[in-house]
């Protein structure tokens, strides 16, 4: 199956960014690792494991802190533990899963490959780099074990899958549109300006990226409020709020979709 690869470098306000992308039958999907004062944030994909592993020999990595268990930002992290002798840090829920191989839909295996096991360490509330000291908030919604990095010295905000996109259309069935809202509000009570986003890439207006995000998630959160209450069921609110369907619903075979953007406000 012919997967059509590309993997970009770049640097920006002292961060070194990897970004590798994969089109697939007209989707196509990229992820970011940064590296800054010694410290790598995410691993990248197995399937641009050679990219990735290119980027990685030109830093000096002292400790690698993993945002969450999806196997695009924890695809290379056995290669780094194994091969460059780096230790991994990440929440602890879901420290035992990454010791396995994981079991997750054919179709993010052939986007992002089938991570190898790895031994990560339990992250603390705050950490140390070279020059640097960092707070690591708790920030679910996503994943139940979501983490953002924030470097108090540069103001800069590493924020895993917390952003990703202002206007979400779609989302895995396990994330919770609440949760990620409470996550939101959370980050913004910290100081910060610049986003380093590990699909978005770097958000120079960070915050304000972060507030109208916020922002539209309350919005669409009332709505769907308002409109459940009416008694409107959750397919005809999603006929109302999200009409369209994108190929990534089909492809996914409904792993994404808008529907459970739906269904999690009406859980929460």
């Amino acid at each position: 199956m012919f997967r059509k690869k590309k993997f970009e470098q770049s640097t920006i306000s002292g961060v070194q960014m990897g970004n590798g992308s994969i089109q697939f039958q007209g989707v196509h999907l990229n992820v970011y690792s940064f590296f800054t004062d010694g410290v790598l944030i995410d691993t990248g994909a197995r399937s641009l494991k050679k990219s990735f592993i290119s980027f990685f020999q030109q830093l000096k990595i002292d400790k690698v802190m993993i945002t969450h268990f999806h196997e695009d930002h924890t695809g290379c992290a056995a290669y780094l533990q194994e091969e460059m002798r780096v230790p991994l840090y990440m929440d602890s829920k879901m420290l035992n899963i990454c010791t396995k191989y994981p079991n997750y839909p054919l179709y993010r295996q052939l986007f992002w490959g089938r991570r190898k096991p790895f031994t990560a360490q339990p992250t603390s509330e705050t950490f140390k780099s070279s020059n640097s000291s960092w707070h690591v908030i708790q920030t679910p919604g996503h994943s139940i074990d979501h983490l953002a990095y924030l470097n108090k010295d540069t103001g800069q905000l590493f924020s895993g899958d917390l952003y990703c996109l202002e206007k979400t259309k779609v989302i895995l069935k396990e994330e919770s549109v609440p949760q990620i809202i409470d996550s939101l509000q959370k980050v913004l009570s910290y100081d910060f300006k610049e986003v380093f986003c590990n699909h978005a890439g770097y958000l120079k207006e960070g915050r304000t990226s972060l507030r109208n995000k916020l922002n539209y998630l309350l919005e669409i959160q009332g709505s769907i409020l308002k409109y459940y209450k009416e008694g409107k069921s959750p397919e005809e609110i999603k006929k109302t709020l999200f009409p369209k369907n994108y190929p990534i619903m089909f492809f996914s075979f409904g792993e994404f979709d808008s529907k459970h953007i739906i269904q999690s406000v009406i859980d929460g």
